[in-house]
């Protein structure tokens, strides 16, 4: 790493200890900008980097609500609005026992860089809590999500920050968060929440966005190959939002999902991943993965506490969440012949993976670039917001495929212009940085 790009990395560890995730993050962006400090050094004279690396704000608040049983819960709430330079702060809320600030400072600040590369104005930030959905009831979720927002509201807005949802938060608790904001602050202001129901300002694609901008990012890098989905075997991991609409789209594309999972286990179906009956599993019921199997009875198998990454296929797609495939599960996905691996879910290769996988040909798209359909259909639905509009699923869709197209160009027009042709990586970090440090040096030192 170039020595100015060392230190910046140095007083990140120094400023953020423990913080593991978000040096990770921070790493992996700062090892590829190398090629531009030398090329331009205003970036390193202005600080920008370093300004860049250091959050505008990070808000931890208290939730305390009460359970069914009437006791009351006391949760953690975060907000780290990271970088508003190109537009408002963007970016999901994660509800989950793993949440704290080291977590939502990496979601934060890789989606400075995946906003940058859509094109669309919207800056990074991200939030969530330690909070977990999980065998809560109805009453129970509701009362969480008016309590966090009955803090969160003041900090938000949709010319300010504008969250949308991530692990643990779908359309059900998107509603309960809108619903309280629009109770406290007496206002229908639309734009300030993204993954709303379609009868109360939401966008059509929305709910697959972020699954299907995947698999259009992975078909545009097999035709870098020479090839297409048609006829390959797809593991995918995870069996939330993300998962079940990439599922939907290899399938639409010619490719077979032949296993998914979550934290339990996997799902094998040789035959191909039936979606509809894994959404009603998963969406529906709210059941675990192994109720699918159940379901298909001898026709898939369920495998206990393993990963899915064991399965031989041509193409992964990792949709769960971060660091699930470390080194010795990338060298199983090459062994078994995988040529493709496009990261659905936000930084779930490690670095020992990513080396791996890209040391043996594989080409590997990261989830900056790969999984940005989400947040580019956010803001699509924030335009829609904006001019009171609504658009059809196919013109949404189309508007979806071309941002991905788009992204993936970018990407290795990038690096092969700072002569790192074919890089994913090095192309997405390059490109999202510098588009957000070119606003930083406009604005002024703020």
């Amino acid at each position: 790493m170039d020595e100015s790009l060392e230190s910046v990395y140095d007083e990140i560890l120094r400023r953020n200890p423990g913080e593991t995730e978000f040096h990770q993050a921070a790493y992996e962006l700062l090892d590829s900008l190398r090629p531009v400090v030398s090329r331009h050094p205003e970036y390193t004279e202005a600080a920008v980097i370093r300004r860049l690396c250091e959050p505008e704000r990070q808000i931890i608040f208290r939730v305390p609500w009460v359970d069914d049983s009437g006791a009351v819960q006391i949760n953690r709430g975060f907000r780290v609005e990271f970088n508003s330079a190109l537009g408002p702060y963007k970016g999901g809320l994660r509800f989950h026992p793993s949440v704290y600030l080291g977590i939502v400072k990496f979601l934060g600040f890789e989606q400075i860089f995946k906003n940058s590369l859509t094109g669309l104005p919207i800056g990074g930030g991200k939030g969530g809590s330690d909070f977990d959905p999980k065998g809560r009831s109805e009453g129970e979720i509701m009362r969480f999500c008016q309590a966090f927002m009955t803090e969160l509201y003041r900090h938000i807005g949709e010319y300010t920050d504008v969250p949308a949802g991530d692990i643990g938060v779908g359309r059900r608790e998107i509603g309960y968060l809108f619903g309280q904001y629009k109770r406290i602050t007496n206002r229908y202001e639309s734009g300030v929440l993204t993954g709303k129901g379609l009868t109360w300002g939401g966008a059509q694609v929305r709910t697959e966005a972020t699954g299907y901008g995947t698999v259009f990012f992975a078909n545009e890098v097999l035709k870098t190959r020479g090839t297409s989905f048609d006829g390959k075997t797809v593991v995918i991991s995870g069996s939330g939002n993300v998962a079940i609409y990439a599922a939907e789209k290899v399938a639409e594309l010619g490719g077979r999902v032949v296993a998914c999972s979550d934290s339990g286990g996997f799902v094998v179906d040789e035959d191909g991943i039936d979606v509809a009956l894994l959404k009603e599993v998963k969406e529906v019921r709210r059941e675990r993965i192994s109720a699918y199997a159940d379901e298909r009875g001898g026709r898939s198998r369920y495998v206990a506490g393993e990963s899915v990454w064991t399965v031989p296929c041509d193409i992964a797609l990792p949709c769960a969440t971060q660091n699930e495939v470390d080194g010795d599960l990338a060298a199983t996905l090459v062994r078994n012949g995988c040529v493709v691996v496009a990261e659905g879910a936000n930084m779930p290769c490690t670095p020992d993976a990513v080396r791996v996988l890209t040391e043996a040909g594989v080409s590997f798209a990261p989830g900056k670039a790969a999984n940005a359909g989400g947040v580019a259909t956010s803001a699509l639905e924030m335009q829609q917001n904006a001019s009171r509009d609504s658009w059809s699923f196919a013109h949404t869709e189309e508007r979806l495929a071309e941002i991905m197209v788009g992204i993936h160009d970018r990407c290795l027009e990038t690096a092969d212009s700072y002569g790192i042709p074919g890089s994913y990586v090095a192309g997405a970090n390059i490109a999202g940085f510098i588009q957000v440090a070119d606003a930083m040096l406009a604005l002024g030192v703020i």
